[in-house]
């Protein structure tokens, strides 16, 4: 795709599988580049500096903030979270596609950027199916994972917001789906 990449943003309430979902993408579509992070939380074990998240203090986060230098950025689980504004556009620029795992608030700005981004919003099966990965998942006290359920209540009655919504009841059902959503945007049809 020459002169211009195509943007994706990708959202989900923590729990509901985005993360296995993008690596599976990204495995898949070898021209499409992850647009890492950046975030004031604690790096989890299984996560390394540059390549999950660029970890920062939160001082830096804000003296970035007070630059102008993200695209987008937020608070989530009182940490910050953002994306660079400079690599973005020159990735696209390039002609590189990108794919951004951002929040909801983060999507929004992104969508309000007029950088036309398709964005996809990853929901789980219920309310009960999110409860029970996230405790599944042992890396959060109960008090997290009560905020990270009131915030997804949230996130997921904006999902009308996105132009694509994948129900990731069924990992390889929810795959399918978005490798086809992928193919048909990268193919630009």
């Amino acid at each position: 795709m020459a002169g211009k990449g195509k943007l994706f943003v990708v959202s989900a309430p923590s729990g509901a599988g985005k993360t296995t979902l993008i690596r599976q993408v990204l495995k898949r579509f070898k021209t499409l580049s992850y647009s890492v992070s950046h975030t004031t939380r604690a790096p989890r074990s299984n996560e390394e500096d540059g390549l999950d998240y660029f970890f920062i203090s939160p001082a830096e986060f804000e003296e970035k903030i007070a630059k102008g230098l993200w695209l987008e950025w937020a608070k989530v689980h009182d940490n910050y979270y953002g994306t660079s504004k400079s690599f973005v556009k020159a990735c696209l620029q390039k002609g590189k596609s990108l794919l951004l795992d951002i929040d909801v608030q983060g999507a929004e700005k992104i969508m309000a950027s007029g950088l036309n981004p398709v964005s996809i919003f990853i929901m789980p099966p219920s309310f009960e199916v999110l409860s029970q990965r996230l405790l599944n998942r042992g890396t959060d006290s109960k008090e997290v994972i009560e905020k990270r359920l009131v915030n997804a209540k949230t996130e997921m009655a904006l999902k009308d917001l996105y132009r694509y919504v994948v129900v990731n009841d069924d990992l390889n059902t929810a795959l399918k789906e978005l490798y086809s959503i992928f193919k048909k945007e990268m193919d630009g049809e």
